[in-house]
């Protein structure tokens, strides 16, 4: 026997999955976990019994709820599903799927319709951080054509703003969590930082790396994480998480100097390289960038009102406010895409106690 439940599959960002209404999952989280496994199809590297696409960017769920909160209108909760084991994070938040939230809530009824624009105040469980997203609605309907391009997405949309507040020490409480805005890890220089997305940022050349190009052929040899994620486990013990082996935080960002942007850099989700860049990543990158002492200040160009982050795909950009010698906020432009609604089928076993 399966039982369905209702489902719209979504493009936010550069990645996508199915958005799904809290109500509409069990409250155990192992069930809810269960469930998400089998929408997606997961462990599987195909993922061809599920909507997932194989990939990190095509393994994500994004889980909304009415808040109760009065400065926010709806919860969600991020899910990365893995591929490869069973097993499902929701440390981490994500801010590509994160674009296709304020859409989604709007079609379904949890947030007031207004003309031409309908501003959406969105509290992330995973981080306890809010976003305020305005969403085009000429005559109260979601418009998703427009002329807005970002990297990594063919075509163009309608644009998104995605308004960050209250980013910095989003999981640990510090900015910096062990105290220190640049140290040593078996020789390399790092900065560990948690600004929305914690994360562990070093030089490409520290670790033989001269471009973004070097880091694609290290990824296709297995070299690179063969290099990194050692690097990384330390890092996670440090920043206070434990044992991250089986967690995909903190996240990796290999940092170059970039003539034509800020700062270039390679994403990786840990396991696989990111082909664009996250947004909650761009957030951590840029609020290293403006901190003083870290790998990011060193390597970046001067800053302005506007940090241009050069990843595999592209240039994302975030316009950034600044307060006593750091970020207080951060906008970045995203699209989303309703790609398909209906209903997903899942074992009724998962619902047995519910």
């Amino acid at each position: 026997m399966q039982k369905s439940i209702p489902c719209v599959l979504m493009r936010g960002g550069t990645s996508r999955g199915p958005y799904l209404m809290a109500d509409d999952l069990p409250e155990d989280i192992a069930m809810r976990d269960a469930v998400l496994l089998a929408v997606m199809g997961s462990p599987d590297t195909m993922q061809v019994n599920g909507l997932g696409g194989g990939q990190p960017q095509t393994s994500k769920v994004a889980i909304v709820s009415r808040s109760t909160r009065t400065d926010c209108d709806v919860d969600y909760l991020f899910a990365q599903v893995d591929i490869d084991e069973a097993r499902v994070d929701t440390k981490p938040n994500c801010g590509n799927m994160l674009a296709g939230v304020g859409p989604f809530a709007i079609e379904a009824g949890l947030v007031k319709v207004a003309d031409p624009v309908t501003s959406v105040r969105i509290f992330n469980v995973n981080t306890g951080a809010r976003i305020d997203a305005r969403v085009e609605t000429p005559d109260g309907r979601v418009n998703y054509e427009g002329d807005t391009a970002i990297a990594g997405v063919a075509g163009t949309a309608a644009a998104i703003p995605l308004t960050f507040r209250d980013f910095v020490g989003a999981k640990t409480g510090k900015l910096f969590p062990t105290g220190e805005a640049m140290e040593c890890i078996d020789g390399i220089t790092v900065t560990l930082v948690d600004s929305a997305m914690p994360m562990l940022l070093l030089c490409g050349k520290d670790i033989g790396l001269a471009s973004l190009d070097a880091v694609k052929q290290s990824v296709s040899t297995g070299e690179l994480f063969r290099r990194t994620e050692p690097l990384r486990l330390i890092a996670g013990q440090r920043m206070g998480f434990g044992d991250v082996a089986k967690s995909v935080i903190p996240k990796v960002g290999i940092l170059f100097p970039s003539r034509h942007s800020t700062i270039e850099v390679a994403y990786l989700m840990p396991w696989a390289l990111h082909q664009s860049l996250a947004v909650t990543g761009a957030i951590a990158i840029a609020t290293a960038c403006a901190a003083e002492g870290t790998v990011a200040a060193r390597l970046a160009q001067p800053l302005t009102d506007e940090i241009a982050i050069r990843h595999p795909a592209g240039i994302m950009y975030l316009g950034i406010e600044r307060g006593d010698g750091s970020l207080t906020g951060a906008t970045v432009m995203r699209t989303a895409r309703r790609i398909f609604e209906g209903r997903v089928f899942v074992p009724a076993e998962f619902y047995a106690t519910v």
